[in-house]
């Protein structure tokens, strides 16, 4: 679904990504690790279509990113560090201006099922200012998943949560990813990394250091591999 090769994104002389290759499967959930500056964030936004490559290919679910980057859109979600809602606006508002952004049919049911989905139908009429940040989260999620969408993308969807809003974020986004989506998400926390998807790869200065299934793997065993790869690229 996802195929990336010989990816590179310079910003000036500043190469952040230095060749990346990877694929993630039709309906495979991919998490990235990797340390700050790792070029995480850099990626996620080529990939959303905000950003573009200095170089390389990039095909999702077989369409080139740089002549049908529009078509790819419409078959991808995106949950990154900033909500990209509207504060002064209700849930029911925000979801119902996306959804015609997308001409989501049967609209106003589709924002009942995934008010509900991430369970937020009790506070559909509230303004989403005076939500928490993980309730701003949750209608990210939602919002990101109105148009059904064969991708999702998630850059740190955790940041900023405590734990207890995090663990639940996380039960979500694995509900999610049960649904036959592609999801590639990125994180800089090892456990969490380990503990979601099917697999992992590690990207430390812009380059893939390491891949596996997460079957592979055990913490202490992941925890290795990561600081060694992070310790090589020093």
């Amino acid at each position: 679904m996802i195929e990336i090769r010989g990816l590179v994104k310079s910003f000036g002389r500043k190469a952040v990504l230095k060749g990346i290759d990877l694929e993630v499967a039709d309906g495979q959930f991919l998490t990235l690790v990797g340390p700050n500056g790792a070029g995480k964030t850099t990626l996620i936004r080529i990939l959303a279509t905000l950003s573009k490559a200095t170089s390389g290919t990039v095909l999702i679910d077989g369409l080139d990113l740089t002549d049908e980057s529009i078509d790819i859109r419409r078959r991808m979600g995106l949950v990154s560090h900033q909500t990209l809602l509207y504060g002064d606006l209700t849930p029911d508002e925000n979801l119902r201006f996306y959804g015609r952004m997308y001409d989501v049919p049967n609209l106003e049911d589709r924002i009942g099922v995934v008010l509900q989905q991430v369970g937020l139908e009790g506070w559909r009429h509230d303004p989403v200012r005076t939500f928490s940040r993980g309730m701003q989260q949750r209608l990210a999620i939602a919002r990101a998943i109105l148009h059904r969408p064969s991708v999702l993308l998630l850059d740190e969807p955790d940041t900023g949560l405590d734990q207890h809003a995090a663990e639940m974020l996380h039960k979500l986004l694995a509900t999610v990813g049960a649904e036959g989506r592609t999801v590639l998400m990125t994180t800089h926390n090892l456990e969490r990394g380990l503990s979601m998807g099917d697999r992992v790869a590690v990207l430390v200065g812009g380059r893939i250091a390491y891949q596996a299934d997460k079957s592979a793997l055990d913490a202490d065993s992941f925890r290795e591999v990561y600081y060694r790869s992070v310790r090589g690229s020093i």
